[in-house]
């Protein structure tokens, strides 16, 4: 996995889980859907990092 790529996840992970509980704190239902959706894209980043190592 690159760098840049693992950085990127771990980054939109974090930032999700960030907003997403913010979101929740506040009442905010709509933000913190986009939060557990940047959250879990963070996740499908590194899941499709991950299975391009194994091929190369």
């Amino acid at each position: 996995m690159s760098a840049s790529e693992k950085m990127k996840a771990q980054i939109e992970q974090v930032a999700g889980k960030a907003v997403r509980k913010a979101a929740h704190a506040m009442g905010k239902d709509g933000l913190a859907a986009k939060g557990a959706a940047l959250e879990t894209r963070g996740k499908a980043r590194h899941a499709k990092e991950k299975g391009k190592d194994k091929f190369r």
